[in-house]
């Protein structure tokens, strides 16, 4: 009976070993192409965020975008929303005839990935999550007219436990969910977003519209103190795209492609020397060679403020310049 069990055991491992590390995507005949803002980012390397949108907008080209919308910094005390900036970025979408759409939540991407208020954090969780459903219904009210918008995607990898979170409860993201829909008459797509080397989507795809994932290549990996480069080759995600579209008759596309360094420390308190052992012009064209052998069709690059600060702050203007060859 042993036997019998370890050797299904191992056909299904060969198979499973076929199917997702051999073979080749069929690459996509058009990419679109789009980048990540933060403000938040811009402003921790010391720059002029309004300045970073303006030259990804204008001197990049770039015209699809995904908003990060950071809770922290728009609900300055309980109640009291300050949309003047988030205002602005939109009001440039619209006048460039941009695309974007909105990361909102409690989780949104960059660390600590929860950007919970300081004034909220002492609160019980489901004092949190009323105040969170508060902030979306604003938010979604306030932009849901909006031209520019074309999907929100509500909260970041919520089924993957990375970052700095007091709790993580999927029922109340399925009311997050279901409180967006109910909200926009417009009927925009809801995005889930999950990870793109440590899940299968599966539950991801079961509430979202449209299913965001990850493309981390090298990455500084915590548990072994050490950095890694990812075993994965690009057929495993055409294949993993191919088992959701076929299930759940769903788009996949990657909402976060690593475009700048993960380093063993927060990103301003890293060496450009440590940055350049993730991320550099060589590692750049590669993994933007790799998500091309993919087979998706839909890629938002991870980094952009950080290639302004190498081009502004360090005159380094070689990943900026390689960046703009994909929006021509």
């Amino acid at each position: 009976m042993l036997k019998k069990i370890l050797l299904l055991f191992l056909i299904f491992f060969l198979v499973f070993i076929g199917y997702f590390f051999i073979g080749r995507a069929p690459q996509a005949k058009e990419i679109k192409w789009g980048v990540n803002f933060s403000k938040k980012q811009a402003q921790s390397l010391g720059l002029d965020w309004k300045a970073v949108f303006i030259s990804l907008l204008e001197d990049m080209g770039v015209r699809n975008f995904k908003i990060i919308t950071h809770w922290d910094l728009i609900e300055v005390q309980e109640g009291q929303y300050d949309f003047n900036d988030l205002d602005w970025q939109i009001e440039k979408l619209v006048d460039s005839g941009a695309k974007a759409f909105l990361a909102l939540g409690m989780k949104t991407p960059g660390w600590p990935e929860c950007h919970i208020p300081e004034w909220a954090g002492g609160f019980e969780k489901e004092k949190q999550q009323e105040l969170i459903l508060n902030f979306l219904e604003n938010i979604v009210l306030r932009y849901k007219d909006s031209s520019a918008i074309w999907a929100w995607q509500v909260e970041n990898e919520p089924f993957f436990p990375f970052g700095e979170c007091p709790w993580v409860d999927n029922d109340f993201l399925k009311k997050e969910i279901d409180l967006v829909k109910s909200l926009d008459d417009k009927n925009r797509p809801i995005i889930t977003s999950d990870s793109g080397e440590f899940s299968f989507w599966i539950a991801s795809a079961r509430i979202g519209d449209k299913i965001a994932t990850t493309l981390h290549r090298k990455v500084w990996f915590q548990e072994l103190k050490t950095y890694i480069e990812y075993p994965l080759p690009p057929v495993f995600y055409w294949r993993k795209a191919k088992i959701i579209e076929r299930s759940f008759h769903k788009d996949v596309f990657v909402g976060e492609l690593q475009a700048e360094p993960w380093c063993f420390k927060y990103l301003t308190e890293c060496p450009l020397q440590e940055q350049e052992k993730t991320m550099n012009l060589e590692q750049f064209k590669k993994n933007i060679e790799f998500a091309k052998n993919t087979g998706l069709k839909e890629f938002y690059l991870w980094g952009g403020e950080w290639w302004y600060w190498l081009k502004e702050k360090q005159n380094r203007p070689e990943i900026w310049e390689a960046a703009r060859q994909l929006f021509k």
